[in-house]
């Protein structure tokens, strides 16, 4: 994730703010220059940008930002679109009536916002359902019972499902804790899903499939069978030798997503690393060392990969010291990198194509 500024005072805001806490200038995210920009407000409710890159052009908030207060995308002022082309991703939204369920699907949006984000920076274009209606994209966000049951998270044909009790935080810490998972968030649940879109997508009926079938196994095999025994046997118990999760091992179609959410949680980090400037120069030479500040997208995998070690070794550090639990409870062995190594080549390719 990148740094941004207010266009009025300078001030560093963040992705979601909707307003500069200093100079209480509008702010709104404006995805055709992927920037924040702050606003004045004209006559006729339209919104002048003040950003550099769009200079006194029109806008208005998306009538999710305007009406119901979970968006902060800006859409152009002539366009007919009343919705940001972040929410025109969702068909379903949770029943409002209830409480708790607003709070949850601003928490759901805010995740997803994050996920285009990263999805658009590494040149991964997204289409509504209405754009393309073959291949598009389209959100889900269900409400199951008291307890959150009866709602599959999952990924059918661009269709992505979330169980809104995913943005509890209590029940999503009880299911974690349940399924002896080190890590569960919402966007880590949006990044596994779109896994799988993107697997249909670069790598199902394609020459890539061969090497996928060598880095992750056929994933032609039965996936309820392969379902029924992951959840009546477990995993292997050396699972941690050649997969990034226990969940990975289940089948090579959830090795593949695990494998890839596991990429965007890499660039993400470290794209927002880069943007704040953090290096890490130790008194000791034998301390882990972050110096090289080269954009993500001129750096190649290897790089990469030199540059987590330190700074997953400063971020869990940090949250030690909170008493927090480690940000990254990951260990990367050699199979696993290869894996990594591999979705770098297919986003790599894609973003060229």
């Amino acid at each position: 994730m990148k740094t941004f500024h207010c266009n009025r005072c300078d001030q560093l805001v963040f992705f979601e703010n909707t307003h500069c806490e200093n100079c209480g200038a509008k702010l709104g995210y404006v995805p055709e220059l992927s920037q924040i920009s702050a606003f004045d407000e004209t006559e006729d409710g339209t919104w002048k940008s003040l950003h550099p890159l769009a200079k006194d052009q029109l806008y208005r908030p998306c009538h999710n930002y305007a009406v119901e207060n979970v968006c902060n995308w800006m859409v152009p002022a002539d366009s007919e679109e009343p919705l940001c082309s972040s929410c025109q991703l969702t068909s379903t939204i949770p029943n409002l009536e209830t409480p708790g369920n607003r709070l949850y699907w601003y928490r759901l949006e805010t995740a997803k916002r994050r996920l285009l984000f990263t999805l658009s920076d590494l040149g991964l274009t997204v289409q509504s359902r209405q754009q393309d209606p073959e291949h598009g994209l389209e959100f889900q966000f269900l409400e199951g019972d008291e307890e959150g049951r009866g709602v599959m998270t999952g990924h059918n044909n661009g269709i992505i499902t979330l169980n809104i009790a995913e943005a509890d935080d209590a029940h999503r810490e009880k299911v974690r804790s349940a399924m002896h998972e080190p890590y569960r968030t919402l966007l880590g649940h949006f990044r596994h899903e779109t896994g799988h879109y993107f697997f249909d997508r670069l790598i199902a009926d394609t020459p890539r499939v061969v090497p996928f079938r060598t880095a992750f196994g056929d994933e032609q095999q039965d996936y309820a069978a392969a379902l029924d025994r992951h959840y009546k046997e477990g995993p292997p118990a050396n699972w941690a030798e050649n997969y990034i999760s226990a969940y990975a091992t289940m089948h090579p179609w959830e090795d593949w997503a695990e494998t890839w959410a596991h990429y965007l949680h890499i660039v993400d980090t470290m794209d927002t690393a880069v943007s704040c400037g953090l290096v890490l120069v130790p008194d000791s030479p034998h301390e882990p060392t972050l110096t090289d500040t080269t954009p993500i997208e001129e750096s190649t995998f290897d790089d990469l990969m030199k540059r987590w070690f330190p700074l997953t070794y400063a971020l869990n550090s940090l949250n030690r010291s909170l008493g927090m639990p480690d940000g990254y409870p990951f260990t990367l062995a050699p199979p696993v990198i290869d894996k990594l190594r591999f979705v770098h080549r297919v986003v790599a390719a894609a973003a060229k194509r």
